[in-house]
């Protein structure tokens, strides 16, 4: 029985959250297949409150679908990405068929064709005209039903040459009269020097889409935890208002997350445009290694006009606006909302909502701006430079009661703790330091922020960040600020300093101020100490690749007090 042939395209088994071919695909009730690990951190990350959806078709399933490997659309995809897709590609590169022209019965596949005799010949005829124009110069090349496009229409001459000043090929005859005293070579040169171009611009389109296709992917993730840590703060504040005020905290949510999905919606497209991109540079790469195997150089060069490489650059999300939108313009305004309660509530929330929608027109027109000036923008991990750069980014943090340990005292509303001997009759919570001596701070970070802490006392501080998932039970080292993969901290006492993370420690040579400043670049993956008590001196600078919103967190040794800077 002959075997069947199934025409597949790779784009059949990708997966539609990271845009790649499938990695342990796996299927789920609505019918729809992901990669294991993207389909799992989509629904952890979703928090959907007991329901689960399909990012596709958006069907909701409840209780949470367990997930198996699909092993045979797994086998599948490694079976046609050994063989099927390098098949297929190959199948469409083969030339067609050229009729031999003096077959006059049934015509033979030609071998061969003449320039000089415009025609294309069987191996019986190919001989013919072997001996019939042996040693006359008669110029055989592959088989080609084009063979008049290699003439002169004006003086039915070989085309031989390329005039630069007309840009075509052109015959002896044409360089005598029409083109006489142009600058021309020979098209064999010619299509060298073309094709060596072409394929120098593809090379540079295909990583320009590369890197900007990287770049989006980035974009898109900052602004989703940008969206998550401007809800969290939305929530911390709302949560402090009367059930009256309840209504208003929904609708601002909604409305930043509609100002998120918007934004994540835009760079989805310019996503999509460079996937599209990607497909159609692809075709004419594969349209121009076909065309660079020819030995045909008319050929080649009246049809690598038709080749086409974007050059234009990809407009980037202006993700600071987004974070000054998603976070500091929200907070200010509910903050305000919160002072006034119900008498200017619906007032306040016309001003939140006014400045949602200027900000992102603002947003709008710094893209369009920053695409005039192309490779004279600055770049997104470009940092400050000035204490007065940093404190533009300044973020006045507040301590979480619930995530502190029992033997933390608060003092100067809430601003400074203090480590005492004897535990504080604080109620149960699970967020709360069950071990170690540690508060964390209310608000998640996910964009550029900046703050200060001031710290006395013989017992030492550290002064770090950690994702909000970082255990709190217990006295092992998962629990301990700097000592898991999931915080950093400065450690600081009287005579040391040190950084540590994930159980590694680095002993730093500059020595601990009373007053040290923190600035967190997320987007840019940098997270730096300052010693701010006379000069602004780095103390240590990380660069890192943050996956989660970040909340500021702090340990105090026995005997020390560290306090919150108010700038």
């Amino acid at each position: 029985m002959a075997a069947t042939t199934i025409s597949v395209e790779q784009d059949q088994f990708c997966c539609s959250v990271c845009l790649e071919v499938l990695r342990d695909p796996v299927t789920i009730p609505c019918g729809h297949s992901y990669c294991l690990e993207c389909i799992e951190d989509y629904w952890n990350r979703a928090k959907q409150k007991g329901q689960w959806s399909c990012p596709q078709c958006r069907q909701v399933f409840n209780p949470r679908p367990l997930l198996s490997r699909n092993t045979v659309l797994g086998e599948l995809v490694e079976k046609l990405q050994k063989t099927g897709f390098q098949a297929e590609s190959q199948q469409s590169s083969k030339p067609e068929e050229v009729k031999c022209t003096s077959c006059t019965v049934r015509k033979s596949k030609a071998v061969k064709s003449c320039l000089m005799c415009v025609g294309s010949y069987c191996a019986s005829h190919l001989k013919a005209h072997e001996e019939r124009f042996r040693g006359k110069g008669h110029k055989l090349i592959p088989p080609s039903d084009q063979l008049k496009e290699k003439l002169c229409p004006q003086h039915d001459k070989l085309l031989r040459l390329y005039c630069h000043n007309d840009q075509h090929c052109v015959c002896s005859q044409c360089v005598k009269e029409s083109h006489k005293g142009h600058e021309t070579v020979s098209v064999v040169d010619e299509r060298a020097k073309q094709q060596k171009k072409l394929q120098e611009t593809s090379l540079k389109s295909v990583q320009k889409l590369k890197e900007s296709e990287k770049e989006l992917r980035y974009v898109i993730r900052y602004i989703k935890h940008s969206t998550e840590a401007a809800q969290e703060e939305s929530e911390r504040i709302f949560s402090k208002l009367i059930r009256s005020i309840e209504k208003q905290n929904s609708e601002v949510k909604e409305l930043i997350r509609v100002q998120g999905k918007a934004a994540v919606s835009q760079a989805e497209e310019e996503l999509e445009k460079i996937q599209k991109e990607m497909a159609e540079l692809k075709r004419t790469g594969a349209e121009l290694e076909k065309l660079s195997h020819t030995e045909d150089h008319i050929h080649f060069l009246q049809k690598c006009k038709s080749l086409h490489f974007p050059t234009k650059p990809v407009e980037m999300p202006s993700t600071d606006a987004l974070h000054y939108l998603m976070y500091k313009t929200t907070k200010g305004a509910l903050v305000n909302l919160k002072d006034n309660l119900d008498d200017t509530l619906q007032k306040e929330f016309s001003k939140i909502s006014e400045k949602v929608t200027l900000l992102k027109e603002s947003s709008s027109k710094n893209n369009s701006e920053r695409s005039k000036v192309k490779d004279a923008d600055i770049p997104y991990n470009s940092e400050p430079k000035t204490r007065a750069d940093f404190l533009q980014y300044y973020n006045d943090i507040i301590l979480d009661p619930n995530t502190a340990n029992s033997y933390l005292c608060f003092s100067d509303g809430q601003r400074a703790v203090t480590t005492r001997a004897d535990p504080q009759p604080y109620a149960d919570h699970p967020d709360r330091f069950t071990s170690w001596a540690q508060v964390l701070c209310k608000a998640g970070m996910a964009g550029r922020c900046y703050w200060e802490i001031e710290w006395t006392g013989n017992g030492g501080v550290s002064v770090g960040v950690c994702y909000k998932n970082m255990s709190r039970a217990g006295g092992g080292s998962e629990c301990k600020l700097g000592h898991n993969s999931k915080s950093w901290s400065l450690d600081c006492s009287p005579t040391a300093c040190s950084f540590q993370h994930n159980k590694e420690s680095m002993t730093l040579s500059a020595q601990c101020a009373c007053r040290i400043g923190v600035y967190l670049d997320f987007r840019g993956g940098t997270l730096s100490f300052f010693n701010v008590s006379d000069a602004m001196v780095l103390l240590h600078k990380e660069k890192i690749t943050f996956t989660q919103p970040l909340y500021p967190g702090f340990w105090v040794g026995l005997g020390s007090t560290l306090k919150l800077c108010s700038i």
